[in-house]
């Protein structure tokens, strides 16, 4: 099988890429991810792939697109779906596409690493994009190897990303912050109160 697989970043690729070993198939990762934001974290991310793929001598092809105005243009008004309506689906389209054009068998992606994403709606869109291509959808759940894979990132000296990717995630973990500060403190109050 000639597998093409959507990379998001170095640390979520880590058990992808050695559970897919383990099982004799060798993948050749695929970074297109214009929904990464501001640019420094685009870079930043893409950068440490590079990095990482060398040194685990896998086969790594890089889109160049950091897509801010697109990815505003088809996020805005919808923010509440935008990774299913948007990121997930752009990123799967053209990794579909490219595999198409270039003689893979099936796509898969990193993304099925992470217990944040969402995970159902991930797998349908892979299901959709890899059945318009005429192309198999490997499905694994790396899900039970992503505590794995990240403490292998984080022993690796592999730059780990505070959120998701977009600039809306990065505000939800901040909002996700406060209010979990927010908490903490009337709970303490109230501790006090007593």
């Amino acid at each position: 099988m000639k597998l093409l697989m959507h990379t998001c970043c170095a640390p979520c690729s880590v058990y992808c890429i050695d559970s897919l070993r383990e099982e004799g198939i060798e993948p050749v990762i695929y970074w297109y991810n214009p929904n990464i934001h501001p640019y420094i974290e685009y870079k930043t991310r893409r950068d440490t792939l590079k990095e990482y793929s060398k040194s685990i001598n896998v086969k790594a092809i890089f889109e160049e697109e950091y897509g801010l105005d697109e990815f505003c243009k088809n996020v805005i008004g919808d923010l509440q779906n935008r990774c299913a309506n948007y990121c997930y689906k752009v990123r799967m389209e053209q990794t579909a596409k490219y595999a198409k054009e270039n003689g893979y068998d099936a796509i898969t992606t990193t993304l099925l690493v992470s217990p944040y994403q969402k995970h159902e709606e991930l797998i349908k869109i892979c299901e959709q994009m890899a059945k318009k291509y005429g192309l198999k959808f490997l499905y694994r759940d790396f899900r039970v190897g992503f505590r794995e894979g990240q403490a292998k990132a984080r022993e690796l000296g592999l730059y780990m990303q505070k959120y998701c990717g977009c600039i809306f995630s990065e505000e939800d973990r901040y909002l996700h912050a406060k209010k979990k500060k927010l908490t903490a403190t009337r709970s303490l109050k109230d501790k006090k109160s007593i």
